[in-house]
C-alpha cells in the first residue's frame, strides 16, 4: 500500500489530536486553574530562592570587605555567657562564680533560703510560724513547688502564707503568686 502524501498525514494527525484533546477538555478545564496556580507558586519560590542566594552572596562579599568585630556590648548578656549555669541539689540556680540567680525566670528555682545579698526581714517579735507554714515546709519551697500546692489550699491558708511572706522574706514572685491565687479563689 502506497503511503499517503506528507501533507495528508499531517492533517489526519492534527485532526486525531484535536479530537482526543476535545474529549479530554472537561477534565483539562477542571485541572487548569490548579495547574496555573502550581506553576505560579513554583515561579514565586524560585524567585525567592534566587533573591536569598543574592543576599547570601552579598553578605559574603560585605564580610570580606568589612570583617565582623567580635565585640559584644557591655549591656548584652546571652545564655551562653552565664558561665555554664548549673543546678544545685536544692533546686536553686547558681553561676560558677557562686552568685545565685534569683531574678526573672530564675525566681522559679529559688528556695526559701535567704540570699547573701539581701537579708530577710525579721519575723514579728515572739511570733511563731503559722501551722500552714510548718505543714508545707514553706521556707524550703521553690516558687514552682508552691505553685503546684496552691490548688489544695484554702483562701485562709493562702492569706496566712501571704502575710507570712510579707513579714519574713518579702519575695515579689511569691507574693504575686499568692495574691493572684487569692484573687482567683475569691472570684469563684
Amino acid at each position: 500500500m502506497p503511503t499517503a502524501p506528507y501533507g495528508v498525514r499531517l492533517l489526519v494527525g492534527a485532526a486525531v489530536t484535536a479530537l482526543e484533546e476535545t474529549r479530554r477538555l472537561p477534565q483539562t478545564i477542571l485541572t487548569y486553574p490548579m495547574t496555573v496556580a502550581s506553576q505560579i507558586a513554583q515561579l514565586v519560590m524560585k524567585m525567592q530562592q534566587d533573591v536569598a542566594d543574592l543576599v547570601n552572596r552579598g553578605d559574603e562579599m560585605l564580610e570580606q570587605l568589612f570583617p565582623p568585630k567580635d565585640e559584644q556590648p557591655e549591656w548584652a548578656t546571652f545564655d551562653e555567657d552565664l558561665d555554664a549555669v548549673a543546678a544545685n541539689g536544692d533546686d536553686s540556680v547558681v553561676r560558677l562564680d557562686g552568685e545565685r540567680l534569683t531574678e526573672g525566670r530564675f525566681a522559679l528555682f529559688t528556695t526559701g533560703e535567704p540570699d547573701l545579698a539581701s537579708e530577710p526581714k525579721p519575723a514579728a517579735s515572739g511570733a511563731s510560724a503559722p501551722g500552714i507554714v510548718a505543714e508545707l515546709d514553706y521556707a524550703a519551697l521553690t516558687l514552682a513547688q508552691l505553685r503546684a500546692r496552691l490548688p489544695s489550699l484554702r483562701v485562709a491558708d493562702l492569706e496566712t502564707l501571704l502575710a507570712y511572706e510579707g513579714q519574713t522574706k518579702s519575695r515579689a514572685p511569691f507574693q504575686t503568686l499568692l495574691a493572684n491565687r487569692i484573687t482567683r479563689a475569691t472570684a469563684k
